[in-house]
């Protein structure tokens, strides 16, 4: 138990539209007395808390300003201390690419209570959106999921070996995947999906291969978008739009 009263909920909003929200979270929401939220959170997911309730933006998006997180833990640690409901509110899962533990570490410090939502993550989501299974008995006995925002920290010669690849963050560097992954042996015929805002009213879908795909998005602004590499991609009813 803590000397405060208050509770901080680090809660994932789920994949796209408030539709793939949980129940718990939607419960939570609504008794919340401070919002502390991302950018990429549906702003629908606004109007389910109180009226009274202060919302917060601290979204975080590439290349444009953003709340530094040192000052997100602050204001989590500050609104717990004044006995608040504080929902830190995470689009997808808190657990994944969420950048939680740097606020839980803040949390433990200042001996504020907290507790971890989860929520359906982009990671699996946007695959079955897009009509693709990660896992198949023939075709992917196995898959991994990474961050590609550096993809010169990847060792790209395991990850080609591997069956299939979903990737995060990883529109602006889609040239780079491409090349480094046929550098180390991943046949250029192999298929990939690109699937851009899934789960709202805004989601693109391209299927190609590896030899096209570059050519085939390079007019458009693919984040936030997930990666899908690997021959389940061809499973997708979308792949007969090839």
């Amino acid at each position: 138990m803590t000397q405060f009263n208050g509770k901080v909920y680090l809660v994932g909003a789920g994949v796209g539209d408030v539709d793939y929200l949980t129940v718990k979270a939607y419960r939570l929401l609504a008794e919340a007395k401070v919002l502390i939220y991302d950018a990429l959170v549906d702003e629908q997911l606004l109007k389910l808390v109180p009226d009274d309730c202060l919302k917060i933006h601290v979204g975080k998006r590439g290349g444009l300003p953003s709340t530094p997180q040192s000052e997100i833990n602050l204001l989590l640690v500050k609104y717990c201390q004044q006995g608040k409901l504080v929902i830190r509110l995470k689009s997808g899962d808190p657990f994944i690419f969420g950048r939680c533990m740097q606020e839980i570490k803040a949390l433990q410090a200042a001996k504020c209570d907290f507790e971890a939502i989860p929520g359906i993550s982009s990671v699996t989501a946007a695959p079955l959106l897009a009509g693709i299974p990660l896992t198949d008995a023939v075709m992917s006995r196995c898959f991994a999921v990474f961050s590609a925002h550096q993809p010169s920290s990847l060792d790209w010669e395991a990850l080609s070996r591997l069956d299939t690849l979903v990737l995060l963050m990883g529109g602006q560097h889609l040239s780079e995947i491409v090349r480094q992954l046929i550098r180390y042996g991943k046949n250029k015929c192999t298929p990939i999906a690109i699937i851009r805002k899934a789960g709202t009213v805004e989601q693109q879908i391209w299927i190609g291969e590896l030899s096209t795909i570059v050519e085939q998005v390079k007019a458009v602004r693919l984040s936030p978008a997930v990666i899908v590499i690997g021959e389940v991609v061809g499973l997708s009813k979308f792949s007969a739009k090839m």
